[in-house]
């Protein structure tokens, strides 16, 4: 269900109203301009004894629109009630015990995961994850939070509203994911020989915005200002280099006053990587084909959602972004009964990559076809 201009009586009315089986969740996914009180949903959800989870996100999706002030409400079955991960900005996580839910998984079923986007310890969060679970479960979800980059709690279940957190939510369906971004190498490789979780202090034992502004400006035909990082660096992400794929794109927001570059998402000491460079006609063909991709070998399942992230750096860069939206829901539209995808606009995606490794993502689209 699409909601466009909700307030928070609409959105209790909407999930009380909505049809649901014994074990289904409800998943709110909410714009940041959507200017609702969390608090007050939350309270009176809760006295309707609906489980839920949901984020903030820079915008929802709904079929080829995107919305800052919008709500999206899907039910989905669920394995168990939504389980919150705190305090990964300090990497003390409350892991759990998933023996329970090991012992539930009779088939391959999928795992909503959701992050507070602008915290740290992404990437540590998500590999204590898939220690724990490895290829049981496909993987898929994305960063929540403003695309004003300060943070402040996003994440909100029968809990409570959260930042510096997490949310894991087991659904009872099977699901083919497709991860894709079309961003290509302008230079590299290089190593990234002094980093602390997202920020690089040097590449190839140099000062990290030295070595960046070097190629960036050379290639832009632009100059950094005190006031431009952001506006240039859109353009020109770090790709980690992967064996036999995409490289996995890290966006750098921002640069701080020591020269060091600022990303979403942790880049590892000594990875090596390369500068990589948007085009609008390679993104838009990512995408398509991503569309295409999650859409194949379902063994006659019946589809439940497509849900699609879309990093909100990709909408910033292209300049006319609802073609792509356009392309992927008139891929999943021939390909899925005339299903209209719906999902948000993500500080960063999730992904089990090529239905694998565990990964965190930046200005990518994923797309999960979700389906009994």
């Amino acid at each position: 269900m699409y909601l466009e201009h909700p307030d928070s009586r609409q959105i209790v009315d909407a999930v009380r109203k909505m049809e649901k089986e014994d074990g289904d969740i409800v998943f709110i996914m909410l714009g940041e301009n959507a200017g609702l009180d969390v608090g007050e949903v939350i309270s009176a959800l809760n006295r309707e004894n609906i489980v839920f989870f949901g984020g903030i996100f820079p915008a929802v999706v709904c079929g080829d629109q995107k919305t800052e002030k919008g709500a999206i409400i899907i039910t989905l079955p669920s394995l168990a009630r939504p389980l919150l991960i705190t305090g990964l900005s300090s990497g003390n996580m409350n892991f759990p015990d998933f023996r329970e839910i090991s012992g539930a998984l009779d088939k391959q079923y999928t795992a909503l995961v959701f992050v507070d986007g602008l915290t740290a310890n992404i990437s540590l969060f998500l590999q204590s994850l898939f220690s724990s679970l490895g290829n049981a479960v496909h993987y898929v979800g994305g960063g929540a939070g403003s695309l004003t980059l300060k943070q402040k709690p996003c994440l909100f279940t029968n809990d409570g509203y959260f930042q510096d957190a997490a949310i894991i939510a087991f659904i009872k369906l099977r699901s083919n994911l497709a991860v894709r971004h079309g961003w290509k190498k302008i230079m590299g490789p290089i190593v990234a020989t002094k980093t602390d979780k997202n920020v690089v202090i040097e590449l190839n034992w140099e000062n990290a915005f030295v070595v960046y502004r070097r190629t960036v400006e050379e290639t832009a035909g632009k100059k950094f200002t005190a006031n431009n990082f952001f506006d240039i660096a859109k353009g020109y992400p770090f790709g980690m280099l992967t064996e036999g794929a995409e490289d996995i794109v890290r966006d750098p927001i921002m640069v701080n006053e020591r020269g060091e570059l600022v990303c979403v998402g942790e880049i590892p000491e000594n990875a090596v990587l390369n500068i990589l460079k948007g085009e609008a006609s390679s993104l838009l063909q990512a995408a398509d084909h991503a569309a295409e991709e999650c859409l194949q070998n379902l063994g006659g399942g019946k589809v439940r959602v497509n849900l699609v992230f879309d990093c909100i750096s990709r909408s910033l860069f292209l300049k006319n972004f609802s073609k792509e939206l356009k392309l992927i829901q008139k891929q999943i539209a021939s390909k899925s009964a005339g299903n209209i995808p719906v999902g948000a606009l993500t500080i960063g995606e999730i992904s089990s990559y090529g239905q694998k490794y565990l990964e965190f993502f930046n200005k990518t689209v994923v797309i999960g076809t979700l389906y009994e």
